[in-house]
């Protein structure tokens, strides 16, 4: 399958690149900062370029709605869409999140791929109870 082949391929780079920050320490600290410059780009989206507006309130729904009539209810609270100055700025942010996540997963001998196709699984298998 191409999909584990690329994501054994990006682990295992990972893995051969990343030498001055291989504590599991490091690693934890760096995946927070990344987690934390995902939040920040997407919040400059808004507050610095506006191609994205955030217009948040109560999610309202029917208390005897079905789950697809819930589904369909449910809102983003995202109007615009990304430019692509935004959009390079966040999946470059997001890229260097799934590096330090690559990074745990081999410091604690993980493959990103089965921590993939588990999380994959058990989704399915709740499915619609599987909202967290």
């Amino acid at each position: 399958m191409v999909k584990d082949i690329l994501s054994d391929e990006f682990q295992y780079t990972v893995l051969e690149l990343l030498v001055r920050n291989k504590s599991i320490l490091d690693s934890l600290t760096k995946y927070q900062d990344s987690n934390a410059r995902v939040n920040r780009s997407i919040v400059k989206a808004v507050t610095q370029c506006g191609c994205i507006k955030i217009n948040a309130d109560k999610q309202v729904f029917p208390e005897d709605a079905d789950f697809e009539e819930i589904r369909e209810n449910m809102s983003t609270h995202l109007n615009g869409g990304l430019c692509e100055h935004c959009r390079d700025t966040i999946e470059k942010e997001m890229g260097r999140n799934l590096f330090y996540l690559a990074s745990l997963c081999n410091s604690l001998d993980l493959n990103m791929y089965d921590v993939f196709i588990k999380e994959l699984d058990r989704v399915k298998m709740l499915g619609k109870y599987n909202l967290r």
